[in-house]
């Protein structure tokens, strides 16, 4: 069960995100990034029954950190009003497909698959539905994925991406931007003992898509 001590400091530091509240308050902070810091780690051994690829993953390697980079934002507030961690082979930077926890009041949602990825990764996954579109579709149709992840996250391209053909039956499956999925969570199932069910279904679900995006990666 995820520790209230979570919710209540981001709760706090959403309204009072400042440096001068935020060193006054370092003791709830690390407290409860170490309360987070355990939940994820047993998110892992949880993953791990079923995902063998994120063995030897720990959470430090996973979280992502709550300062943020306002050097080329309109938005000058310091710190994140969120815990988030991305759970993957080579932890929060991989470039591999894999699940993203992301704990903030009344925003908290779990996701993941490959958000961002570079150029030659969205290439090469692009290229692998190309030619395998019913291995793809037959992954993201199944009624358990569509169940907790009913269609893909973020905008597409309003054409054929460069160097496939505009024609292709499944063209809309090479037109993602992301190949990545997410869903919100309720602050009262998160705050239950409910949410760990919810984590586990959810990932089991998810599994699938990352498989294949995976077995694309390690090629590279």
């Amino acid at each position: 069960m995820l520790n209230q001590s979570i919710l209540d400091f981001l709760t706090e530091l959403r309204e009072n995100n400042n440096r001068e509240w935020f060193h006054a308050n370092k003791k709830k902070y690390n407290a409860a990034k170490k309360d987070f810091e355990l939940f994820v780690e047993l998110s892992i051994e949880q993953i791990k029954a079923f995902d063998p690829g994120i063995s030897g993953v720990n959470a430090k390697d996973c979280l992502f950190r709550i300062f943020r980079d306002v050097r080329f934002s309109q938005d000058k507030r310091p710190y994140k009003t969120n815990f988030g961690a991305f759970l993957a082979k080579n932890g929060r930077k991989s470039r591999y497909g894999g699940y993203y926890i992301h704990i903030e009041p009344d925003n908290c949602f779990l996701g993941g698959g490959c958000y961002m990825p570079e150029s030659n990764v969205l290439k090469a996954i692009r290229t692998e539905i190309f030619h395998h579109p019913e291995e793809f579709k037959g992954i993201i149709e199944n009624p358990k994925f569509k169940k907790h992840f009913p269609e893909m996250y973020g905008d597409k391209l309003k054409t054929a991406p460069r160097g496939f053909p505009k024609d292709f039956e499944h063209i809309d499956l090479l037109n993602y931007k992301h190949y990545a999925v997410g869903k919100m969570i309720s602050n009262e199932i998160v705050q239950s003992d409910q949410f760990v069910s919810e984590i586990d279904e959810s990932f089991k679900a998810l599994y699938p898509l990352n498989r294949f995006l995976n077995e694309i990666v390690q090629d590279l």
